[in-house]
C-alpha cells in the first residue's frame, strides 16, 4: 500500500496513502494517551476526555465539530484504548480540508470549562452504569479479564471508570491532561483516500504547523510480571442467567516471532467454525454453541503497544462445569505443546488471517488502514510495517508454533475467570413463593 510519512517541525507524525476507489476521504488523528496511562484515582479519566474533545474549540462551539461532519456528508467517531484515543472523520474527498482545520481547531484549544466537564461527568457516568452495572455480563471479560490477570496497575485498573473517580475529576485535571498529551509530538495524523498527497501536505502545514510541542512526561513502566501460577476468580453477576467462562494468556511481546506465532494460534483455536476449541466445545461435546476469542478485545492484534493478554470466553449451561469445560481446552492445548502441528494447518491458519487483516485495511472507507498506519507511527515510528504483516506470518514454522504454545499457552500462565449467574436463582426463588 503507497505509504508517506513523515514529522512536522513540532512533531506531528504525518501519514499519507492515497488511494482513489472511491471519491472519500479519511482523516484520523490518534493520540498516545490511552487508558493505560490515565492518572491514578482518576480512572475511566482518558474515556472522560474523549467525550470532552466533542465540547467545542475556539472556533467551533458546542457539539458543532459532529454538525459540521455531518452536514458534509460525513461520519466521525471516536474511542478509547489501551495505548491511544482516536478521532476520525470519513468525508467527500472535496471536505479534506475541512477536516483536518477542524482537527487542528480543537488540537489549538480545546473548550475546557466545568459547565463541560459536568456535563460529560454526567455521560460517561450513565455509560458505565447502562454498560457495565446495569447490564447482564457488563464487563465480561474485557473489563474484567485484564484487572485479574495483571498485576501493575496501570494494566490491570478498571479503565472504563469508578463511578467515584469520574466524579472526582477536576477542571485543572481536565487543563492538564490536555496540556501534557493532546499535543502534536504526541500525536499521528493519517489520511486515506481519494487526495492528492503534495496538495494534502500544504493543507496540513497550514494548519498543523504553528501548534506548539508540549513536553512529554517519561512513559511509566507497564512491565508485567512472568506469571507462575494458575489465577482462578469466580465474579458474581446478579443480573446474569446462565454461567460463563473465559481464560486468557500473556501475550509474547509484540512484534517478536512468537507473537506472530500466536496470532496463528489465534486462527487455529478459535476463529471460526473449523476451529480447534470450536469444534472440540461445540461440535464434539456440546458444552456452549460459541466459542470467541481474540488477542486485544478492545482493538486487534496490531493497534496497542504493551503488555496484552489472548482471551476466550464462552457462555454454557449449569450442568456443564468449568473443570469439564478447561479440561476439553487442555486436551487441545496439550497436543499443539507436545508436536510440531501439520503445515497445512499453520497454511490455513495464515490463509485465515490474511484475509482477516485485508478485510481489516479496508473497511470504512479506509479506517481500518489508518488504524493501523498511525499505531504502528505512534508505537514505531515505521506506518510501513503493514506492508510486511503477511510476510513475518509467512516465517511461521510448524516447530515455532509448537515452542510458543509450550512457553505461553502453559496453564502457569493464565487467569480463568467465572461468572457466577443470579438471575436464575432469583427467577426461581421467586416462582416457588
Amino acid at each position: 500500500m503507497p505509504i508517506t510519512y513523515y514529522k512536522l517541525a513540532n512533531g506531528l507524525r504525518v501519514i499519507l496513502s492515497p488511494d482513489s476507489t472511491a471519491p472519500t476521504v479519511v482523516t484520523a488523528v490518534y493520540y498516545r494517551i490511552g487508558f493505560r496511562v490515565e492518572p491514578r484515582d482518576r480512572t475511566g479519566f482518558a474515556h472522560l476526555f474523549e467525550h470532552m474533545m466533542f465540547q467545542g474549540s475556539q472556533n467551533l462551539g458546542k457539539m458543532e465539530f459532529i454538525r459540521l461532519v455531518q452536514a458534509n456528508g460525513g461520519v466521525l467517531n471516536g474511542s478509547t484504548r489501551f495505548d491511544f484515543t482516536n478521532y476520525f472523520e470519513l468525508l467527500p474527498s472535496n471536505k479534506l480540508e475541512t477536516a483536518l482545520w477542524a482537527e487542528a481547531d480543537r488540537m489549538k484549544g480545546l473548550a475546557i470549562t466545568e459547565d463541560n466537564l459536568k456535563n460529560q461527568q454526567g455521560v460517561v457516568g450513565n455509560e458505565v452504569k447502562v454498560n457495565v452495572l446495569n447490564q447482564p455480563y457488563g464487563g465480561f471479560p474485557w473489563l474484567w479479564m485484564p484487572q485479574y490477570a495483571n498485576t501493575n496497575w496501570y494494566n490491570s485498573h478498571n479503565f472504563y471508570g469508578d463511578l467515584k473517580d469520574i466524579e472526582a475529576a477536576t477542571l485543572s485535571d481536565v487543563q492538564a491532561f490536555f496540556k501534557t498529551y493532546y499535543a502534536p509530538n504526541n500525536a499521528a495524523l493519517a489520511i486515506v483516500g481519494d487526495f492528492d498527497p503534495e496538495q494534502a501536505k500544504r493543507m496540513v502545514e497550514k494548519y498543523f504547523g504553528g501548534i506548539a510541542s508540549a513536553k512529554l512526561p517519561p512513559p511509566p513502566d507497564l512491565t508485567e510480571p512472568r506469571q507462575e501460577k494458575e489465577k482462578t476468580v469466580t465474579r458474581p453477576d446478579k443480573l446474569a442467567n446462565r454461567p460463563a467462562l473465559a481464560f486468557a494468556y500473556h501475550m509474547p511481546p509484540r512484534n517478536s516471532p512468537e507473537y506472530f506465532a500466536l496470532g496463528l494460534l489465534d486462527q487455529m483455536l478459535v476463529q471460526g467454525d473449523d476451529s480447534l476449541l470450536y469444534q472440540e466445545l461445540v461440535k464434539k461435546r456440546g458444552y456452549t454453541g460459541e466459542v470467541s476469542g481474540a488477542i486485544n478485545e478492545l482493538g486487534n492484534m496490531f493497534n496497542y503497544d504493551g503488555p496484552m493478554l489472548w482471551t476466550t470466553s464462552l457462555f454454557h449451561d449449569a450442568a456443564v462445569k468449568p473443570e469439564q469445560i478447561m479440561a476439553a481446552v487442555d486436551s487441545v492445548i496439550d497436543k499443539l505443546q507436545s508436536e510440531p502441528v501439520a503445515q497445512a494447518l499453520v497454511d490455513r491458519s495464515i490463509t485465515k488471517m490474511r484475509s482477516g487483516l485485508y478485510d481489516m485495511l479496508t473497511q470504512f472507507g479506509g479506517f481500518g488502514r489508518a488504524d493501523l498506519m498511525a499505531s504502528y507511527a505512534l508505537f514505531d515510528n515505521d506506518p510501513a510495517k503493514i506492508n510486511t504483516l503477511e510476510e513475518q506470518f509467512r516465517k511461521v514454522t510448524p516447530q515455532l508454533i509448537e515452542n510458543t504454545a509450550r512457553e505461553y499457552l502453559r496453564k502457569t500462565n493464565r487467569t480463568v475467570l467465572l461468572i457466577e449467574p443470579g438471575a436464575a436463582a432469583d427467577a426461581h426463588n421467586g416462582s416457588g413463593k
